[in-house]
């Protein structure tokens, strides 16, 4: 009974410290703010869209601060004031800025229909043309987020608004398309195969074609009004999506856990390289980008390399050099928008990286005032073109660019007696290419996948817990083939894309191949550093389907991975190579069908070949010190 009633007693501490923080922000903004919300700004086609200003009070022009996302950010939620904006809000006017919020075309209080990257990129221009126009304008205008408050930047910047000065883009990988050897269409796919973190982000975010809506044309004065006690958010029944996602086919798996019908069903039958992705919010790599932009980017995020990929192009295309050199990049090692949780001993799955801090607001407003206010302050003095961490050796470290000038590729050949199943059997990582080819095979089966375990992922449930973590385990799988190196002699640095190339035969027509990387430690744990994937059929690139005729030897190479680590003396590299990874990804059904609405699949056994003729390798940037 003690108990209950302490327990009690505590939750009305928290309830009512809550709500004398709450206040005191909302406080501490009235002092210093205008506060005007729910205003409708008006597009060219007539939908307007849900705005809440802050700015400072007086006559004086400011830059503006712009976040656009299509998530909540009502400041009152089940009839209660929430803190988040109005802490944004005051850190931006508190520094001289307007700071202005906005929801997606059809998201919350805005009008018309959402469609998840496909919104159309005329919306963030016509705002940019709204926001410049007001008397309180300076004229320039900063965009900052971080996922999906990030994604919708790129394709924006594409259309070189004047008033546009400033990015800050925050795991932002899905917003980007096609970036060179990367086509995930907004981290739908990697190497052809579905990511399956949208199937269970998109049941609790997409619209239901039948959600309640407000009458066109509602006047400001009564949505400030209902936004005290309708929020506009759908509550979803908890799903437990570790066993969700393996419902079949999977285009049913938000049917079958019962959610809202929208744009899900229509997604999961696109092909990779369907007209549909090169239409609305997607960045592709032949659309210019001509904006500073500071980039962050995390180690354990689910696209770490096309958004490296993205800041390189981005440097080598910009038509000014000015704007070449006004890009900026952060790699932390920590989760997806996991920069501020990062501590004097930063844990990223199992594995301690060590002290990962960083002054992101100090960072920001830094950028920020540099562009937007034009202070001639020390931004360039202090922070350096590419900020990286590099895991081991546990440091923060800084380039001209990434991969860091001096890394230079060092290829490592598959090799084994053919018996290379599990970290007990005799697969190897070798300076020299085999002589003779001994394949090692395995079996994979759809219906008994190898279950994803830590690695680089995003917006699963409790399907997947992202991060670092002792693979030693799943390595006693017959079904993963695992090679590894001698013990290391010498720590070496490895910073940059790492390069796949693998020979492959199969008795099926369509199959996955997937890769981790990871660092063995000397008492034989073995944390997984970055993933791939690549789906058979698109191993000659994604705008055709070439299946695999029974037996057949086929070079595949795989979608780069990323990252920067240091492998210590006494440690080994090790790679995995099986042929499924979920739910990180989807089940290949083996069959060559359309695979999204098949409910059995097939066994296929599998063989990597390596030898002269069939140079099996991986490739690492190692860092010449």
């Amino acid at each position: 009974m003690r108990k209950k009633y302490f327990l009690v007693i505590c939750c009305l501490i928290t309830i009512c410290s809550f709500a004398q923080d709450t206040a005191a922000i909302y406080l501490k903004l009235q002092e210093i703010a205008i506060i005007d919300q729910k205003v409708m700004m008006p597009m060219r086609d007539g939908i307007r869209l849900a705005t809440d200003i802050y700015r400072p009070k007086g006559n004086q022009k400011v830059p503006i601060v712009f976040s656009k996302t299509p998530y909540q950010f009502n400041t009152w939620v089940d009839g209660k004031m929430t803190t988040r904006t109005m802490e944004e809000a005051y850190n931006a006017v508190s520094r001289g800025y307007a700071y202005v919020v906005q929801n997606e075309r059809g998201r919350y209080f805005s009008e018309g229909e959402w469609d998840i990257l496909g919104a159309p990129i005329t919306d963030g221009y016509d705002a940019f043309t709204w926001m410049a126009k007001q008397p309180w304008s300076n004229g320039k205008i900063g965009v900052i987020g971080c996922s999906s408050t990030a994604e919708w930047q790129m394709a924006v910047a594409s259309q070189n608004h004047p008033a546009l000065a400033a990015m800050v883009a925050q795991g932002f990988g899905a917003g980007v398309g096609r970036v060179g050897k990367f086509m995930e269409q907004g981290n739908w796919y990697r190497g052809g195969a579905q990511q399956m973190l949208f199937t269970a982000w998109l049941y609790g975010t997409q619209n239901d074609k039948f959600k309640p809506t407000f009458p066109k044309n509602i006047q400001q004065k009564d949505l400030q009004r209902l936004q005290r006690f309708y929020d506009m958010s759908t509550e979803m029944p908890r799903v437990d999506w570790a066993s969700g996602l393996r419902h079949l086919p999977v285009q049913d798996i938000i049917k079958n856990a019962k959610g809202q019908e929208g744009i899900y069903e229509d997604m999961i039958r696109r092909k990779p390289n369907d007209p549909k992705w090169f239409k609305g919010g997607l960045y592709h790599d032949n659309m210019p980008l001509n904006v500073p932009a500071y980039w962050f980017v995390s180690w354990y995020d689910v696209s770490s390399a096309p958004n490296i990929a993205l800041f390189n192009h981005v440097r080598k295309t910009a038509k000014e050099k000015a704007i070449a050199d006004n890009q900026y990049l952060v790699i932390a090692p920590v989760l997806h928008c996991s920069y501020k949780r990062a501590t004097e001993n930063t844990i990223v799955g199992e594995r301690s990286v060590g002290d990962a801090r960083l002054n992101y607001d100090e960072l920001t407003w830094g950028w920020f005032d540099l562009l937007l206010k034009g202070e001639k302050n020390d931004f360039k003095d202090k922070n350096p073109r590419v900020r990286y961490y590099t895991m081991g050796s546990n440091k923060w470290q800084q380039a001209e660019s990434f991969p860091p000038p001096g890394a230079e590729m060092q290829s490592f050949y598959l090799t084994s007696g053919g018996k290379a199943n599990t970290r007990n059997g005799d697969g190897m990582l070798s300076s020299t290419v085999p002589k003779e080819d001994k394949p090692d095979a395995f079996v994979y089966d759809p219906m008994n996948p190898v279950p994803s375990y830590g690695g680089n992922v995003c917006c699963t449930g409790n399907a997947v817990q992202g991060g670092s973590f002792d693979q030693s385990k799943m390595e006693l799988r017959d079904d993963i083939l695992v090679y590894t190196s001698d013990e290391l002699k010498e720590g070496i640095e490895v910073s940059g894309f790492i390069e796949s190339t693998l020979f492959v035969s199969s008795t099926g027509p369509d199959t996955d191949i997937t890769i981790k990387l990871i660092d063995v430690y000397p008492d034989g744990k073995a944390y997984n550093l970055d993933e791939t994937i690549q789906r058979l059929r698109y191993r000659e690139g994604y705008d055709k389907e070439v299946f695999m005729q029974k037996g057949k030897v086929y070079k595949v190479d795989l979608t780069p991975m990323v990252t920067s680590n240091y492998f210590a003396a006494g440690h080994r590299i090790r790679i995995e190579v099986t042929s499924s990874n979920f739910p990180r990804f989807e089940r290949n059904m083996n069959t060559g069908g359309n695979n999204y609405d098949e409910a059995t699949g097939i066994k296929v056994e599998n063989k990597i070949h390596h030898s002269t003729q069939y140079p099996s390798v991986i490739k690492l940037p190692v860092v010449k010190k």
